[in-house]
Order: C-alpha cells, then structure tokens, then sequence
C-alpha cells in the first residue's frame, strides 16, 4: 500500500472511530471534532449509548494544537451533556490553544455540552438548537452530609466560573438560568433555544455550517497574515 492510500484509510478510520476529519483547501487545513452523544468520563456507559470518550480527545487536542499540517478547528456539537469533570476537561484544553477554534451546536449542546459550546474563540448555533442550563446533578450513592451540598456548590461555581469567563452573559443571568423553577417538567433549570442562546450572550451568532466555516477561515487568514508579519516576509 503505498503512502497517499495509506493516509486515506487512516483518515477513513478516523471519522468512523472519533467522528472526525481534516479539510484541505488554499484557506487553510481545518480539523473537524464532533462532540456527540454523552460525554463519557471515568465510567464507561453502556454499548447502546452513544458516547464521545475524553481519553480519545484529550490527546488528539494535543496532537492538533502541536500540528504543523492543521490551521484551525471546528467544532460540532449534538450531545445530551454527560461526564462532568471530562466535560470540563475538554473544554479547558480546547480555551487553552492558540489556534483559530470555531464551535457550531447542532441540535443540542446541553448541560456539560454549555462549556464545551462556549470554548472555542467564535461559537455558533443553529436556529433549532436548544441548550439546556440546570444545576449539577449526581447519579449513584450520595452521602448525606454538609459537605456533599458543599462538594455540588463548588462543582456549579466552577462551570459558572468557566462559562462567564468564556462567553458574554452574565453570572447573575447564568445562575438565573440554571435555577429556574416552571420552565421544565419535573425538573430545575433552562431550555434555550437558538436565538435565545445568542441574545442571552451565551453563544455569539446565530448562523450554520457555512457561517462557522466563513469565521474560521477569516481567523485562519489573520494568523498567517501575522505569522509573516513577524517573519518578516
């Protein structure tokens, strides 16, 4: 097999096994993420559950940040939430790149799914999309003492911290949000839709597949127009 059909199969299996792919064009090499599913953490779910599995991630936000043959990423996401801690994980390390990152929801970017929306340097949302915002909430064994509420006050201060810092709302309205009582059956919290993710400052722009690509794109432009600024070119 020789080199160039190698490269397609790996490319071939990385969509299948991560759901991605790199795009290469004279714009620039964009690397495409998908965040699907539930975020799977320290547990594994089960095989009927569809999952995107940090392990997997973390390590290709690396390889992608040091890449020399990648310019930018996209990011997309339709997924239930999950994982707290591996939500958070992934969003800290895709805030902390220096390369253009453009996130685009996509039927949903619920709970966890929040900061991971909010990450990137630009975010978009769909019309039809929805975001849920609600507290932290725990599945298994809890134990019943001040510190466990304490333990879940830290947790929610933590993603609102992230949130904020990563996006134009305000805490006061995130916190508002999250706690909100009436807005959904048998539970606490908020469902925002498309335009109301963009008015509430928690997503930048409204807009779709072609909207987050035409902001990485001029992004890309920006980096290399400074890159042969500084080389002197």
């Amino acid at each position: 097999m020789n080199e160039n059909a190698e490269m397609k199969k790996q490319e071939r299996e990385q969509i299948v096994e991560l759901g991605s792919d790199i795009t290469k064009s004279k714009k620039g090499n964009i690397y495409t993420l998908t965040i699907i599913g539930q975020v799977e953490g320290h547990q594994v779910a089960p095989e009927t559950v569809k999952t995107t599995k940090y392990e997997h991630v973390l390590p290709l936000l690396a390889g992608i940040e040091e890449s020399d043959d990648i310019d930018g990423l996209l990011l997309l996401l339709n997924t239930v939430g999950g994982d707290i801690e591996a939500g958070l994980a992934i969003a800290e390390m895709i805030a902390g790149m220096k390369k253009p990152t453009v996130s685009l929801v996509l039927g949903g970017g619920h709970s966890i799914g929040i900061p991971l929306a909010v990450c990137t340097k630009k975010s978009f949302i769909t019309p039809t999309a929805s975001m849920t915002v609600h507290p932290v909430r725990m599945t298994g064994l809890v134990v019943g003492a001040p510190q466990t509420f304490r333990y879940f006050q830290r947790i929610q201060e933590q993603i609102a911290d992230f949130v904020t810092a990563n996006s134009k709302i305000t805490r006061e309205k995130f916190e508002h949000y999250m706690m909100a009582t009436g807005e959904m059956a048998t539970d606490v919290g908020t469902i925002l839709y498309g335009k109301e993710a963009v008015a509430s400052g928690l997503i930048d722009r409204l807009g779709g597949l072609n909207d987050a690509l035409t902001t990485l794109h001029k992004m890309i432009g920006k980096e290399h127009k400074s890159q042969r600024v500084k080389s002197g070119e």
